[in-house]
């Protein structure tokens, strides 16, 4: 078979430019598109706050709770803050362009390396937490999980080659049966709970805990919960992707996933703590509250299936954004001109391929395991996300449009959270793994500075 033709039937026939808008993302495929990173979250953020808990003891485990509203009201400020950058920036760009614009050239750059880090680990950590879920319902696989993750990759990879609208149709069935069961879940427990009672919590301290329990202990369980604000600046790099009025669609889009977050992430922790779960090395967390809510029953794999098949499709928020935002990188000349070229499915052929081929290399690297992943995640997105609420700081300052000093006011409080949280996650994770990350960065902007000059002396 020709190539030509491998190509048509694998990737579908060339889009015409001139049907761009009609390939548009409604409110619908956007949240399926850009949100299925941050929904998908509550699938091991929970999860990650017990495992440090669980050193104090199980009586810790009662922490989660607090710890997780604490969570949430970040991700609330910073739900707001993005809300108010789609509509200063409708043509997109993110992190990126807010800081390059209002805070020059190297706070921009340290923004865009740390979007493409986190990207590449979104990737990886999705896959892997969606094997780990499938592993958790069928533990034969375990001893594959690292090829059926690369599979899963390339599967992503695939679906994005075929166009934006595609992909959006594609993925928008597993999105929203995962919303589906879970909000079932959440119901379906706390009716049980209601009529049953909760499992109660050790009065003290069961001696079981292997570590005192600190601030520092509680600061990093804080840390690790943190990974449910991952991917919600998504909406606000790919508003061009949606259908006009941009602005308005992506921002309705930006509060629909957040609040649909924000009921998740504390349902799934409320429950884990009236039922007693405690970490267990061969099942999740959201498979123990399954099984004690619905029992072995249908419902219990559905929700398996469901919670596998976000977590898996994940990725794509990133594999949305990551070419997205090497186009503007690219453009701007900071990457090989070749990342900013749409193929013939108006997409950004390069950057999917490259986003693929790095996330592939960092699961073999971690051995296919979430746990592993887990500490070099949030750190790059908190950065970016603080860049950016600094720069859009100082926009309300220079435009002073109307409104324009409580616009200000509520950037500046965003700001304010996402730092403290960038220095409580590098503090509690820097020995743990986030030092890679801190040390990558500085390298991907030297590379970015490197290309510059290449360019300019072209």
């Amino acid at each position: 078979m020709p190539f030509a033709t491998l190509r048509r039937v694998l990737l579908g026939n060339p889009i015409p430019t001139a049907r761009e808008s009609q390939e548009r993302l409604s409110k619908v495929k956007g949240l399926a598109v850009f949100s299925s990173d941050a929904l998908s979250s509550v699938a091991y953020a929970t999860e990650e706050i017990l495992r440090v808990l669980v050193l104090a003891g199980t009586a810790a485990l009662a922490l989660s709770v607090p710890i997780a509203i604490s969570i949430a009201v970040v991700l609330v400020l910073v739900a707001m803050s993005y809300f108010q950058t789609i509509h200063a920036y409708p043509r997109g760009g993110g992190s990126y362009i807010v800081a390059h614009e209002n805070l020059g050239e190297l706070p921009g750059l340290v923004a865009a390396s740390s979007l493409l880090i986190d990207y590449t680990l979104t990737v990886a950590v999705s896959v892997t937490a969606g094997m780990e879920a499938i592993t958790s319902a069928v533990p034969a696989l375990i001893p594959l999980r690292i090829e059926l993750c690369l599979a899963a990759v390339a599967l992503i990879a695939w679906a994005n080659l075929r166009g934006v609208r595609e992909s959006g149709t594609i993925f928008a069935i597993p999105t929203y049966a995962f919303i589906a069961i879970t909000l079932t879940l959440i119901v379906a427990g706390f009716l049980k709970v209601a009529a049953t009672g909760a499992v109660p919590p050790p009065a003290h301290l069961d001696g079981g805990g292997t570590q005192a329990l600190t601030l520092f202990l509680i600061l990093r369980a804080f840390a690790s919960g943190c990974t449910a604000l991952t991917g919600i600046e998504a909406i606000s790099d790919g508003i061009p992707a949606f259908k006009p009025p941009e602005s308005r669609n992506a921002g309705r889009t930006l509060v629909a996933m957040a609040a649909l977050l924000v009921v998740m992430f504390l349902g799934i922790t409320f429950l884990a703590r009236d039922f007693g779960i405690v970490i267990d090395p061969h099942e999740t967390v959201v498979s123990q509250i399954g099984r004690a809510v619905f029992g072995t029953g249908a419902l219990y794999y559905i929700l398996q299936a469901a919670t596998a098949m976000i977590l898996l499709l994940a990725g794509n928020t990133a594999f949305a954004d990551f070419p997205r935002l090497g186009f503007f990188l690219a453009r701007d000349r900071y990457l090989p001109r070749q990342l900013a070229n749409r193929g013939d499915r108006l997409v950004f052929t390069n950057g999917i391929l490259t986003l693929a081929i790095l996330a592939g290399a960092l699961i073999v690297a971690f051995g296919g395991t979430t746990h592993a992943l887990i500490p070099l995640y949030a750190v790059g997105v908190f950065i970016s996300f603080s860049l950016s609420q600094a720069g859009m700081v100082r926009h309300w300052m220079v435009r002073k449009t109307r409104g324009w000093r409580w616009k200000m006011a509520l950037n500046a409080i965003g700001l304010s959270a996402t730092a403290v949280v960038a220095l409580v996650i590098i503090a509690t994770k820097f020995l743990h793994g986030a030092w890679i990350v801190l040390a990558l960065i500085p390298l991907a902007v030297a590379s970015f500075k490197a290309i510059s000059r290449h360019y300019d002396d072209a």
